[in-house]
């Protein structure tokens, strides 16, 4: 059993992260699901992004790490586009994190990487968060620095399709996602 958090995208903490807790909890797993932003959560992304900017990205990033504050230290840090960014920024903070399992965006700096450390990525393909340049060189930082990358695209889906409450949801690519995520936290 593995101890996850688990950090929302920009719209906040929507039914579609609790869902994936309750989902990853009956799979054995301990999940914490942080509430970053303090209110309530809102339905477009344009709604979430004005959300960030007032809120701050010095606070949410401030909840974030109260929240891995009382986490053991092989903690696996995860997370929904915006959130999969937050657990990439945390790892520098904890190197003994079991693994990043990043949903719908990359998250994590090369630097901080361990030799090892398990990474897996899921999005969308195409997807502009972040523009597949930028992935790209991601990718290539990553696996450069040591980290054992498996990355997960699925063609023709929109950026949140693992959320149901979207228009951009898309069951087949969601459950496949849950399947190998599911999969992928058993190992740790």
């Amino acid at each position: 059993m593995g101890h996850v958090v688990l950090f929302h995208s920009a719209y906040g903490l929507r039914p579609a992260v609790l869902t994936a807790a309750d989902r990853l909890r009956a799979a054995g797993h301990h999940v914490v699901t942080p509430d970053l932003y303090g209110v309530p959560a809102v339905d477009t992304l344009e709604e979430g992004f004005a959300l960030l900017d007032r809120v701050g990205q010095a606070a949410v990033l401030g909840r974030a790490r109260a929240a891995v504050h009382e986490a053991p230290p092989d903690v696996v840090l995860a997370g929904f586009s915006m959130g999969a960014a937050v657990a990439g920024a945390l790892l520098s903070e904890r190197r003994a994190a079991a693994a990043l399992l990043l949903l719908h965006g990359a998250g994590g700096a090369p630097e901080a990487v361990r030799a090892g450390l398990p990474v897996q990525l899921h999005m969308a393909d195409p997807d502009g968060y972040p523009p597949e340049p930028e992935l790209g060189r991601w990718q290539r930082a990553m696996t450069g620095a040591g980290a054992e990358l498996s990355v997960h695209r699925y063609a023709g889906v929109g950026h949140l399709y693992t959320d149901p409450d979207l228009p951009e949801h898309d069951p087949t690519a969601a459950s496949r996602t849950w399947e190998r995520a599911v999969a992928f936290l058993d190992g740790r």
